[in-house]
């Protein structure tokens, strides 16, 4: 799967979000069974993958150092795990929840790669998101910046050989969502979903630009999972 591709499946993934609401897994059905099937290409018949939208259609779990863990995929040969991938995409309201997000993403890093299993992180985002108030009201849109990902910057300078909380290796992936009204209001979430399920858009790569060190791959798909593969691969 190229960027192209990748695109094409975040697209998909959220028009379905939008149909089934927030609290589905349909739209994770998508996202990963797509990264998924991607991988178990990639990867020769030693290996098989898990997770929502691929063959069985389930997640696996994997033991931490600290506890068993639920991971979107999970890669295994000779059914044992050898490594998983979280993959995170927001979709709204991210200002209020990204220090969550990204202690939680810490966390479990740590747990798993302290029991010598390889994790690796994909982070998706729109780089213009809605937030949501109470009663579904769009109280503003929230403009990504330099500032929401410092700490995804800092990040990317780890080493991580030497920092058990830092993912083998890091996608950050911002798009935009072109449509023909341009900058587009809304008042509610109503108006978004219709907006967005009845009129044609283009899910296409951010013009942001960051400076992100080696541990971190910027809104380059193919080559997180070249190298990915690659690492599993090497065990």
């Amino acid at each position: 799967m190229n960027n192209s591709q990748f695109l094409t499946v975040l697209k998909e993934s959220f028009k379905t979000y939008l149909q089934t609401g927030a609290r589905s897994n349909k739209k994770l059905c998508v996202l990963h069974g797509a990264i998924s099937e991607d991988l178990q290409e990639k990867l020769n018949d030693n290996y098989k993958v898990y997770s929502l939208g691929h063959e069985t259609g389930k997640e696996k779990k994997i033991s931490g150092r600290y506890l068993e863990k639920t991971v979107d995929i999970t890669i295994t040969k000779n059914n044992k795990a050898v490594a998983g991938i979280a993959v995170k995409y927001v979709m709204s309201n991210y200002k209020q929840n990204s220090n969550n997000y990204f202690e939680n993403m810490l966390g479990e890093t740590a747990n798993i790669r302290s029991a010598k299993i390889p994790y690796f992180q994909i982070f998706i985002i729109p780089d213009n998101i809605p937030y949501f108030k109470k009663g579904e009201e769009i109280a503003k849109s929230e403009h990504i910046n330099e500032h929401d990902l410092k700490k995804y910057i800092t990040l990317s300078k780890d080493n991580v050989n030497e920092f058990l909380h830092t993912p083998v290796k890091t996608l950050v992936f911002i798009v935009h969502i072109q449509n023909s009204d341009g900058d587009h209001k809304f008042a509610n979430k109503k108006e978004f979903e219709e907006y967005y399920l009845h009129k044609d858009f283009d899910m296409i790569l951010s013009n942001l630009v960051f400076n992100f060190d080696n541990a971190t791959i910027y809104n380059d798909y193919e080559e997180f999972i070249q190298k990915t593969v690659y690492y599993i691969k090497s065990l």
